[in-house]
C-alpha cells in the first residue's frame, strides 16, 4: 500500500463526507453557485470587527516587529494577556507560564493528546462531538470513545460512567458544542469532575478535563460558558480565536493549564515540547501580537443572533425537531426519516447542503451551519419543506 494504513482507514470512514463537497460543487457548477444553499461547513461569514483590522495595521506598522524565533510557547507579553483573560473567565489566577499559544484549537488539541497519551490510551468525548476528536487521538496512538447524551444533548452521567475506564487518560468536552450548540451546566460541569475525581482515584492514574472552547463567546439570549478549572483540578482549556475573531485561517489559539494542576509544571513543559515536535514550532508571530492586544473583543454576535432566529423559524414553520442553539452557529434538527444519510440526499435534491448526524456520532440528526449569507437562509426555504413533505 502506498500509503499508511492508518490514514487509509481515516480517509475511508471520512468517505461519505468527501462524497458531499464532490456532490456540493457539481449542484454549484449545475444551477450557479448562488442556487445552491450551502450549510455544510463552518466557516465563519461575518467580518472581523474593526478593532482587528486597526489592531493588525498598527503591528505591520511597528518598527521592532521580530519575525525570527521565540520561545515554543509564544511571546510572553502575549502569553501574560491571555493568562490575565482566562484568570477572569475561569475565576482562578493564571500566569503566563499556564499559557501556551497554539496554531489554533486543532493544532492546541494535537500538542494535548502528544502529550499525555501512550499508545491503547482512551480519550472520552460525549455523542455527538466533533469528527476530527476520532482522528486527532489516533494521531498519538490514542483510541476514542463515545458516552451518550440526554435528550437535550446534555452529558449523561452515567454513560459516562460506564465509558471511562482503566485506559481513560482524559474527557474531552466542547461547549458551545458543535454540532448542537448546546452549553453544558454548571451543575454538568460540576458533576463531571466529581466523576473524573472519584474514576482518577478508583483506577489510580490521572484523567484530564479538556474543555475546547473555540465558540465560548458566541452565545445568544445572555447566555454564559461556566468555567471548568473550579470545577476539577487536572484541567486544560483549549481555545481558538477562528470563531470569535473570524479569522480562521490565521491559525491562532492557546492552551490554558489549570493553575491548580497536579503535575502542572511537567504538563506544561510536555506541550510546550509537543508544540515544536508537532512541527508547529511555534503559534504564528504576527498573529500572537494581534491578539495580544484583543482580549475580550469578538464579531457582532447580533449578526449570528438574526441567522439563527431566521433558520429556526423556517426549519419550524416547515415542521422540523430541533433544539435551539444556545450558542455557536449550527443548529442539529432530527431527521424526518431514520436514515440521515439518506435525508441528507434528499436535500442535495433541493441544493440543500447539510452534514449527516452519523458524522458526529449521532445518527438520526442532520447539522446545519447558520453562518452564511442570508440570502442563502431565505431561499432555502422552499428546499427544506419539498425536502420534508416528500417523506411523509
Amino acid at each position: 500500500m502506498a500509503i499508511s494504513k492508518q490514514v487509509q482507514q481515516c480517509l475511508s470512514s471520512s468517505s461519505w463526507i468527501r462524497r458531499m463537497f464532490e456532490e456540493g460543487a457539481r449542484l454549484k457548477q449545475l444551477h450557479g453557485a448562488g442556487n445552491v444553499y450551502d450549510f455544510s461547513l463552518g466557516n465563519p461569514n461575518v467580518p472581523p470587527p474593526d478593532i482587528f483590522k486597526t489592531t493588525l495595521q498598527s503591528v505591520i506598522k511597528s518598527t521592532d516587529i521580530n519575525h525570527g524565533y521565540m520561545p515554543n510557547a509564544g511571546y510572553p507579553e502575549t502569553r501574560r494577556a491571555v493568562a490575565e483573560h482566562v484568570s477572569k473567565q475561569q475565576e482562578s489566577s493564571l500566569s503566563e507560564e499556564d499559557i501556551i499559544m497554539t496554531c489554533g484549537a486543532a493544532g492546541g488539541l494535537n500538542v494535548v493528546l502528544k502529550a499525555i497519551l501512550d499508545p491503547g490510551d482512551e480519550v472520552v468525548t460525549p455523542a455527538p462531538f466533533f469528527v476530527e476528536y476520532r482522528f486527532y487521538t489516533e494521531n498519538h496512538g490514542g483510541v476514542l470513545k463515545t458516552a451518550g447524551t440526554t435528550s437535550g444533548f446534555d452529558i449523561d452521567m452515567d454513560a459516562m460512567d460506564r465509558a471511562i475506564g482503566q485506559r481513560c487518560k482524559a474527557v474531552i468536552i466542547n461547549s458551545p458544542n458543535n454540532p448542537t450548540g448546546v452549553i453544558y451546566p454548571h451543575d454538568t460541569i460540576r458533576r463531571l469532575g466529581q466523576l473524573l475525581a472519584e474514576k482518577g482515584q478508583k483506577y489510580g492514574r490521572k484523567i484530564y478535563l479538556v474543555t475546547d472552547e473555540p465558540y465560548r463567546e458566541i452565545v445568544y439570549e445572555g447566555a454564559g460558558v461556566p468555567p471548568v478549572f473550579p470545577a476539577y483540578p487536572d484541567s486544560l482549556v483549549v481555545y481558538s480565536y477562528s470563531k470569535t475573531l473570524s479569522i480562521a485561517g490565521e491559525r491562532i489559539g492557546f492552551i490554558a493549564v489549570n493553575p491548580g494542576a497536579s503535575c502542572r509544571q511537567q504538563l506544561i513543559e510536555a506541550m510546550t515540547f509537543a508544540n515544536r515536535v508537532l512541527g508547529f514550532v511555534n503559534a504564528p508571530a504576527l498573529m500572537q501580537r494581534a491578539v495580544a492586544a484583543l482580549q475580550g473583543k469578538h464579531v457582532n454576535i447580533e449578526h449570528y443572533a438574526g441567522k439563527r432566529e431566521m433558520l429556526c423559524d423556517i426549519m419550524a414553520q416547515c415542521g422540523y425537531e430541533f433544539i435551539k442553539p444556545a450558542g455557536a452557529f449550527y443548529l442539529f434538527p432530527k431527521s424526518p426519516i431514520p436514515d440521515d444519510v439518506e435525508f441528507v440526499k434528499i436535500l442535495q435534491q433541493e441544493r440543500i447542503l447539510a452534514v449527516p448526524g452519523s458524522g458526529f456520532g449521532k445518527p438520526g440528526h442532520f447539522r446545519l451551519a447558520f453562518c452564511v449569507d442570508d440570502k442563502t437562509i431565505e431561499e432555502s426555504a422552499t428546499g427544506f419543506r419539498r425536502a420534508v413533505e416528500s417523506v411523509k
